[in-house]
């Protein structure tokens, strides 16, 4: 069964066409029924693509030569979107040619553009960003939001744990996901308003929305696997991912060095390399890549700047799944469980909050 076409922004990314076009090959090559909508330089496209056949009989190109830096500001994103392969294969979704997008280009501007195009789903104010994370336990965790709001109420907090339990029950398989809230410690009274509002009102939609909540979460707990879905505000998200990623980096080079150190140490590796291996590939950010804008009429799909082919293929296979899973409407049915707003019982899960 073949699916909507996925619009894959070519040109984002650090590496732009080269990484993004070979990804999106080899996710082909994994999953015959993935179609495409390459959107970039034409020229370096269709050169790209020279290497993969199996890919240039599934795609279609749309040609853009304007590209949004790094160093863009959203601002001036949005005055381009109609021009720019981000902008396009946004907009390309929104007129329906596409039935997601995946972008490696600045997050930003990927917000700002897909929010303006796709607009929020009905009992959303925000879109989140979400993303995966390796644990201990038998299941990646979802954390949201990792960088698109800096600064959140208790009702957008609200409104995340809403978006990222039906994401969990995508991803997880798990009927009812374990929620918690990001915060500085697990007492009740700990952390800032928004967060003790926030959490009394989950506490008592809990049961009538399918997941458990149980308070508060630690970030050096996150990995632990012990909970399926962590939300944030995006500042605190953006930086315990990072810190995450860094300590993830941290380990293998550490690793790394130990085991070169003497012949004895290289004796080690060759013992432990099975081990070492598992090691390496569990903490590998390109195998959790693909980070998702939840909210939104529309899938958007974040790869990471710096992914390799491996990652983008990742992120691609996410948004496939996304598709298939019907997300977006999971989202609102989870929200029109309460009649879209839970405002009627919850003042302040619907903005009385601070």
């Amino acid at each position: 069964m073949s699916l909507p076409r996925i619009a894959v922004d070519a040109m984002g990314g650090d590496e732009g066409v080269r990484v993004m076009v070979e990804g999106a090959a080899l996710a082909r090559r994994r999953h015959d029924r993935f179609k495409f909508l390459l959107v970039g330089d034409e020229t370096r496209i269709k050169t790209a693509l020279e290497s993969h056949p199996n890919l240039r009989a599934a795609t279609e190109i749309l040609h853009s030569a304007d590209v949004i830096s790094a160093e863009d500001k959203p601002s001036q994103a949005l005055r381009r979107a109609r021009t720019t392969s981000m902008g396009m294969a946004i907009n390309a979704v929104k007129r329906g040619d596409a039935g997601a997008a995946v972008s490696g280009g600045n997050t930003g501007a990927l917000m700002a553009i897909a929010k303006l195009a796709l607009r929020t789903m009905p009992g959303i104010d925000r879109p989140a960003l979400a993303a995966l994370l390796p644990t201990l336990g038998e299941n990646d965790v979802i954390m949201l939001d990792l960088g698109a709001n800096t600064e959140c109420d208790a009702r957008n907090l609200v409104q995340f744990a809403i978006m990222g339990a039906a994401y969990a029950r995508v991803v997880t398989g798990r009927a009812v996901p374990r929620l918690r809230l990001l915060n500085i410690g697990t007492e009740e009274m700990k952390g800032t308003e928004a967060l003790r509002d926030a959490a009394n009102t989950l506490r008592a939609v809990a049961d009538e929305l399918s997941f458990s909540f149980d308070g508060f979460i630690e970030a050096d707990k996150l990995c632990r696997g012990d909970v399926d879905v962590v939300v944030s505000d995006g500042f605190s998200g953006n930086i315990a991912l990072k810190a995450v990623e860094g300590t993830a980096r941290f380990v293998t080079d550490v690793l790394r060095r130990s085991f070169a150190s003497s012949l004895r140490s290289k004796l080690g590796f060759l013992i432990s390399r099975p081990a070492t291996e598992l090691l390496r590939t569990h903490l590998d950010p390109n195998n959790h890549n693909g980070a998702v804008f939840l909210g939104l009429n529309g899938i958007v799909v974040k790869s990471h700047g710096s992914a390799n082919a491996a990652g983008v293929a990742n992120a691609v296979a996410v948004t496939a799944r996304l598709l298939e899973e019907n997300v977006t409407e999971r989202i609102s049915a989870g929200l029109g469980f309460v009649g879209g707003d839970i405002s009627w019982r919850h003042p302040i899960a619907a903005g009385d909050a601070g």
